[in-house]
């Protein structure tokens, strides 16, 4: 059975970080390209970094460029976003995903093959 189990996730200050993980099983973790997302209440879901197989990584988009940073643990079956100078506009749900395509391709499609359930950050003004 597939899972990926998302943590880290909880109430922090403007200012704090977080480090969100993402548990992955039911799956050869090392053979797929990672992702994570996110969703605040009233929009769309967005994009915010991927890392492929062996370790490279995607640009962040501007919102969270220089504070978000992803990474993964191949022998943990487990990813990373380390989230530092959290913003009152980074409050939302926070969803990674598995996707067996080679990481090129899934950073142009964001396809994913698996999903997390995710997991909630609320960042206090």
């Amino acid at each position: 059975q597939v899972q990926l189990v998302e943590s880290g996730g909880g109430l922090v200050q403007a200012g704090g970080s977080l480090r969100l993980s993402c548990v992955a099983s039911g799956f050869t973790f090392s053979d797929y390209a990672m992702g994570w997302f996110r969703q605040a209440p009233g929009k769309e879901r967005e994009f915010l970094s991927a890392i492929g197989r062996i370790g490279a990584t995607t640009r962040a988009p501007d919102s969270v460029e220089g504070r978000f940073t992803i990474s993964r643990d191949n022998a943990k079956n487990t990813v990373y976003l380390q989230m530092n100078s959290l913003k009152p506009e980074d409050t939302a749900v926070y969803y990674c995903a598995a996707s067996q395509q080679h990481f090129y391709m899934f950073v142009q499609n964001l396809e994913a093959d698996y999903w997390g359930k995710g997991t909630l950050v609320t960042v206090s003004s």
